[in-house]
């Protein structure tokens, strides 16, 4: 399985089962991303590097107005795609195996979460897993420890309070907080 047609099968809404061929291709990345980001979080890089690290463990070509604090973490690394001027601040966690989408101008504060991946809920089944993506809209603001669950698209402008879990979706140009995350008011 290459990794385009693991992220059409993810995309397209189907489970992997323990021992498959898409799940053995995720332990093969999920290593690619323990080794390139052991290297991201271990030594001091320039910008400039770090962008040429996060290419090479998103698959993609990382722009230059991408900027960010490490430390960082992935369980597998090809499956993040993002726009112009992000911002993570120190600790950000992605599991973007079944995908993470990240607009413009947006700004990810410590320790922030993004879990796009879920167990089968069968005890007999557990090690099956099931994805839904996230999606970031630009000018997006999550705060410090907040928990962005899968399935859920964070609107335009929207703010997310530190130490929110976002389990729902989120409106454009409104705050949210909370466990679970619930409005706040407009910005």
């Amino acid at each position: 399985m290459t990794l385009q047609e693991y992220r059409d099968y993810i995309a397209a809404g189907n489970a992997v089962e323990a021992g498959s061929e898409a799940h053995l291709l995720m332990h093969q990345m999920s290593q690619e991303a323990i080794r390139i980001t052991m290297e991201i979080n271990n030594k001091y890089h320039t910008p400039e590097e770090l962008r040429a690290l996060f290419s090479e463990l998103w698959g993609i070509e990382v722009p230059e107005s991408f900027a960010m604090f490490p430390p960082f973490n992935t369980d597998c690394g090809k499956n993040t795609h993002i726009g112009e001027r992000l911002f993570m601040n120190s600790g950000c966690k992605f599991q973007d195996q079944g995908g993470i989408f990240i607009g413009n101008d947006c700004l990810l504060g410590h320790n922030m979460t993004l879990c796009t991946i879920n167990h089968n809920p069968d005890p007999d089944r557990r090690g099956d897993l099931e994805f839904k993506s996230i999606r970031i809209e630009d000018k997006v603001w999550i705060g410090a420890n907040a928990t962005v669950l899968q399935g859920v698209t964070i609107g335009e402008g929207a703010i997310v309070a530190a130490g929110a879990v976002v389990t729902k979706d989120v409106a454009s140009r409104t705050v949210v907080g909370g466990i679970p995350a619930k409005f706040i008011k407009n910005v």
